[in-house]
């Protein structure tokens, strides 16, 4: 490839690409590559600093992956969740043995105010998987269209690989989450509630034991059931969390120089891997971005792009899915534009 084309597809921080091209799968949005200002200065510490990124542009799944999605590909490949296979107990030494069963993290709302530092709503249950989703017995008839949840790291990356997909990194997930707003506190804007219309699916009222339900949904809700952002995607915001690539750090790593900004930046694990598993005694995190329905103004006001939080990559739970995208290969963009 000639350096011109190298360098407008790398290193301009004004040139970004429009494919010419329809999306590779259906329900897919194009993001146009471009800078933006990651993160925040003004909420949770693991949000700072606030740091000048650029991404290259990428196709973003429209939604969260879905229960029809993924019972398709459950179907199609006998994949099996983490949250349906018992635990090793060499994984869990010194755990009685009645106490490894399958399941999944479901919340159980408080009787009344408790303590917020400590997380008692929630609740390991027997037989909670992304097929019943609030353990045995429930079932996700009528929830079809709801995001997927009770989903680990590996389970999400087993459905991208087999859809020929990929899971989107931090810099990417956030500046699609943005929707062209640049430094905006939501994706829509600046005010919560517009005009006193619900923009999102999280907790309104007194978490956990009050939800008033203003938005309509208890748990989770439809995807597409909220007005999409800027670039036409939507439930980035509230619903589920969603899993990214990138290694949790406490802050993050803001690398920029005089001469130049992060491009495509990603957060390696301790040991300096990004898709291994790190040399750890701790279960290693992934970062999860856009919060959940269980978010609230009251305990965690992370429904924003710029907030984050740690996710064990063994750990699911009933707040936690996921969505895909797929990075165009250089040569081939350079073609759709013309340059080559």
């Amino acid at each position: 490839m000639s350096s011109l084309i190298e360098a407008r597809l790398r290193d301009d921080p004004g040139y970004a690409i429009e494919p010419a091209e329809h999306p590779p799968f259906p329900g897919m949005v194009w993001i146009p590559g471009g800078e933006f200002t990651m993160g925040s200065d003004n909420h949770y510490p693991e949000e700072a600093p606030s740091h000048r990124v650029w991404v290259d542009g990428f196709w973003i799944d429209r939604f969260p992956v879905t229960n029809q999605r993924f019972a398709r590909f459950a179907a199609e490949t006998g994949h099996v969740t983490f949250a349906e296979l018992p635990p090793d107990p060499s994984d869990y030494p010194g755990a009685p043995s009645h106490l490894l069963y399958p399941g999944s993290l479901v919340f159980e709302p408080a009787r009344g105010p408790v303590d917020l530092s400590r997380p008692t709503w929630w609740r390991f249950r027997r037989g909670a998987d992304w097929k019943h989703p609030t353990g045995l017995g429930s079932s996700i008839l009528g929830l079809e269209q709801h995001p997927v949840v009770h989903v680990t790291y590996a389970d999400a990356l087993a459905f991208a690989a087999h859809a020929g997909m990929m899971l989107p990194t931090e810099a990417e997930w956030e500046y699609a989450a943005r929707g062209g707003l640049e430094e905006a506190e939501f994706a829509w804007g600046d005010e919560l509630m517009p005009r006193g219309q619900s923009m999102a699916n999280y907790w309104q009222g007194s978490f956990p034991h009050q939800n008033t339900v203003q938005d309509g949904y208890d748990r989770t809700s439809p995807v597409g059931a909220f007005p999409s952002n800027g670039y036409g995607v939507s439930d980035m915001i509230g619903n589920v969390w969603e899993w990214t690539i990138d290694w949790f750090r406490p802050r993050h790593e803001a690398t920029q120089k005089n001469c130049c900004i992060p491009h495509n930046p990603r957060s390696a694990c301790p040991d300096g891997s990004y898709d291994t598993r790190p040399q750890s005694n701790r279960i290693p995190r992934k970062v999860l971005k856009g919060g959940s329905h269980l978010c609230a103004p009251n305990h965690c006001r992370r429904y924003r792009p710029a907030a984050r939080h740690p996710q064990p990559i063994d750990t699911s739970s009933c707040h936690v899915g996921f969505r895909c995208i797929v990075r165009p290969e250089p040569l081939e963009l350079a073609r759709a534009d013309g340059i080559w």
